[in-house]
């Protein structure tokens, strides 16, 4: 596993959240975390970032422990985060966030521009637009844009899809998968659950913090418990 957090246990500072839940994704593929409200989706992802404390458990990225690592130095390590709100520069054009993405690096930016651009061409299109005039979808493109231009090894999505429509989730959505298989380990908390597991290489089932199911995102599409108790029958 490219990125995992293993018997992830812990919290904010209060009681834990998280109970003992593993998590992770390989290169080249889409791993999906789905449940209900509170079951600790975000703050899983959290303690992959090193934004929740953990009592027990590790995180590790290639193979090496990240776990003491400070959250700046995970993303120079290789992770990168798509918050689900307030995620672009609605101020500056479609070009000036993707360059706010780089500020890490001070190599030649020009090629993994050109990449991005390939993979959303809508950007391409309204690189010079403004972020804020754009749709809620374009916006997520240029946020997960923004986040590739850190070229990660691993990249984090919280909710990418939330509050655009079915259609635009679906492009979103190959979108994700495209990312994907461009090499990068792709993990995402996701509310529409049915469909994000129709594009799961891997998928996570938690409730109260614990794993309660996992599997392919098809063996949990095709379990009897998993349709009936959350996605609805």
């Amino acid at each position: 596993m490219h990125l995992q957090g293993e018997n992830l246990t812990g919290g904010y500072g209060g009681a834990d959240i998280l109970r003992g839940c593993t998590i992770g994704a390989n290169k080249g593929e889409v791993a999906v975390i789905v449940g209900p409200n509170g079951a600790g989706k975000s703050s899983a992802m959290n303690a992959l970032l090193g934004l929740l404390d953990l009592r027990t458990g590790n995180v590790t990225l290639g193979g090496q422990d990240i776990t003491t690592l400070p959250p700046p130095q995970r993303v120079q390590a290789g992770i990168a985060f798509v918050p689900q709100t307030h995620n672009v520069f609605v101020n500056m054009s479609v070009e000036e966030n993707l360059q706010m993405g780089a500020y890490l690096r001070d190599d030649d930016i020009s090629g993994t521009m050109t990449e991005v651009f390939d993979l959303f061409p809508i950007l391409k299109q309204k690189r010079r637009q403004p972020a804020g005039e754009l749709s809620g979808g374009q916006r997520q493109q240029v946020a997960v844009g923004r986040a590739l231009m850190t070229r990660p090894s691993a990249l984090l999505l919280d909710e990418p899809t939330a509050g655009v429509s079915p259609l635009v989730m679906n492009e979103l959505f190959a979108r994700i998968v495209a990312v994907s298989r461009s090499g990068v380990a792709v993990l995402m908390v996701e509310q529409n659950a049915r469909q994000a597991l129709s594009i799961a290489d891997s998928a996570y089932v938690l409730v109260t913090g614990e794993n309660r199911h996992t599997g392919t995102g098809a063996e949990l599409l095709a379990d009897s418990e998993v349709r009936r108790s959350f996605l609805g029958g």
